[in-house]
């Protein structure tokens, strides 16, 4: 590639997001071609959902001016950030991108529940379209004191040229611990665990009403899984696809027993 990389920066937790700024910031500082856009307000747990809001048939998309990231474009979109990838890729914020970096997340995307992040959905949406995508999310627990969004962003910025190695509709998902310190994290190729790092309980039943709470995660998972990379204080990468067919050994058969 003769050019500076296109970058599309987007996330879940919005526009005013300080982890999207650092994960905009350093990118652009590597002197890739550097647009935010991303949702309004915040969309977590939104998935892959392709969801925005229309005035007479229209979305409105807002261009904004963000503190520290002068020369970068940034706009603030009523929708979801899977949304925000695919009319990205079909050249809604200028050229097409080339990478869609999503993030940084506040708190960790680990195991098969990153089926629900809207992090996780933007560069999923970014595959699926032909592009390279990254998810990348801080380890924050769920009550930090100290958010180290720069050492997420640099541990993403890190990861781009062996993203850039990869087919189109390549996609990797990047946790990082939440530390202080001037030693970066290692890279650890993993594999999703069976549950994510936090899980959602019903705390309450009423009548006509539930009430939900999270909780931290009890259980194992496998030795290279992220879960327990990332317990382990590395930083957990694992390619990932959208969703595609299942084997399903007795579905054939199974069929053909109902044909009339």
């Amino acid at each position: 590639m003769n050019r500076p990389t296109r970058i599309l920066v987007t996330n879940d937790d919005g526009i005013s997001s300080p982890g999207l700024h650092a994960l905009a910031a350093e990118l652009a500082a590597g002197g890739h071609e550097v647009t935010v856009a991303a949702p309004s307000i915040e969309s977590s747990g939104s998935s892959a959902s392709i969801v925005a809001v229309e005035n007479e048939g229209r979305i409105q998309i807002e261009e904004r001016s963000i503190e520290g990231l002068d020369g970068v474009r940034a706009f603030a979109v009523p929708g979801a950030p899977g949304f925000i990838s695919m009319i990205a890729t079909h050249g809604a914020f200028g050229d097409p991108p080339d990478v869609v970096f999503s993030g940084v997340n506040l708190g960790a995307n680990v195991g098969r529940a990153i089926l629900h992040s809207g992090t996780v959905g933007a560069a999923l949406t970014a595959g699926i379209n032909a592009r390279r995508g990254m998810a990348v999310s801080l380890d924050t627990g769920l009550n930090p004191t100290e958010l180290y969004w720069e050492r997420a962003a640099r541990m993403a910025a890190g990861l781009l040229p062996v993203l850039l190695e990869q087919e189109p509709g390549t996609v990797l998902n990047l946790n990082v611990p939440n530390r202080a310190g001037n030693d970066q994290p290692e890279y650890r190729a993993a594999t999703l665990a069976e549950f994510g790092i936090v899980q959602t309980t019903m705390a309450e039943r009423g009548h006509q009403y539930i009430r939900l709470t999270v909780e931290d995660t009890v259980g194992e998972a496998d030795e290279h899984s992220d879960f327990t990379l990332l317990a382990a204080g590395f930083a957990p990468v694992t390619a990932i696809t959208a969703v595609t067919e299942s084997a399903a050994p007795l579905l054939q058969e199974r069929l053909r027993d109902l044909a009339p």
